[in-house]
């Protein structure tokens, strides 16, 4: 039996291996190699790879991680995974097994696009969901938010009903020329549109009909009555998050927003398993996940060594 089970293999899943590795420990780590941030070309924002190719990180890490003999990296996808008295293990897609004695999820989320066309072609390529990955690169240029909202329906933001009021206030730390649409009749209140009006925020209410681009670019929202806006990038709100199946799986809780409320350690409801990365905060950067994977790898090789040294 291994010690840990890494599951996912970008940045936090990376950490983890490392830092568990050079504490000898047995390690396997699991990579379906899809992450999330595969569709823009650049990741900005963490320290000495600023602007860096994100899967620099992965290939460098997995060169990295070649060095300790006790961890163990397979490449494919997990089906199942359970949880024993004390242990966890896993199933993958080509019938693999293996089990060990802490689990380490880092598994980050889908992004749930929304249903109108262009989305996923430009997802990546001007059109973004975060201004602090993104927000620089398009500095002082004419931005648009998605933010769609429903009369009466609290989205969980806190600066409003309108799922992009929040983001559109966040944004004019980059840019003053900012657009929200709500495709479609709005849910903002009066205070609310005056508070995006002393902003600068202009609100556009008209329904979209496509996103539009040049040479593989986003640079337009098409609007239902043919009207064209152009802007230099659209940032939009993602919605709830979409984790791993199998963080139901193995029992851990979920808040209101789809993310596992973990501890310090990055601990879960569950003794023994992990969540560290994207699935765990709110704060969704590369660079934070990281490190909390770090804090996961310490807090279980600190916990093994307890039960080994009573």
């Amino acid at each position: 039996m291994r010690d840990v089970i890494i599951v996912g293999g970008g940045p936090a899943g990376l950490s983890a291996a490392l830092l568990l590795g050079r504490c000898r420990r047995r390690v396997l780590l699991i990579d379906a190699g899809h992450p999330r941030n595969a569709v823009t070309p650049r990741m900005n924002g963490f320290l000495g790879r600023d602007g860096h190719a994100p899967g620099s990180l992965r290939d460098e890490g997995r060169r990295e991680l070649a060095a300790y003999d006790t961890v163990e990296i397979w490449d494919g996808r997990v089906v199942d995974a359970v949880r024993a008295p004390d242990s966890f293990g896993v199933v993958m897609e080509d019938q693999r097994r293996a089990d060990a004695r802490r689990m380490i999820l880092a598994t980050g989320l889908r992004t749930e696009l929304p249903a109108i066309e262009g989305f996923s072609e430009y997802w990546g390529h001007g059109v973004h969901h975060c201004p602090y990955c993104d927000g620089f690169e398009n500095r002082d240029r004419p931005l648009a938010i998605y933010g769609p909202g429903e009369p009466g329906k609290d989205t969980g933001k806190s600066a409003g009903k309108s799922a992009g009021m929040g983001l559109a206030l966040e944004l004019t730390a980059w840019r003053r020329d900012l657009t929200l649409l709500t495709d479609g009749p709005g849910c903002l209140d009066a205070p609310e549109r005056d508070r995006l009006a002393r902003h600068g925020i202009r609100i556009e209410e008209r329904g979209i009909a496509r996103l539009e681009g040049e040479g593989g670019r986003f640079c337009r929202v098409r609007l239902r009555d043919g009207t064209a806006l152009p802007c230099a990038a659209l940032f939009f709100t993602t919605g709830p998050c979409i984790p791993s199946p199998l963080v139901e799986r193995l029992g851990c809780d979920l808040s209101r927003k789809g993310t596992v409320p973990t501890g310090e350690y990055e601990e879960t409801n569950v003794p023994g398993l992990y969540v560290a990365g994207d699935a765990s905060r709110r704060v969704q950067l590369a660079i934070v996940a990281a490190a909390e994977g770090a804090l996961a790898a310490f807090a279980i090789n600190t916990e093994l060594l307890r039960e080994e040294t009573r």
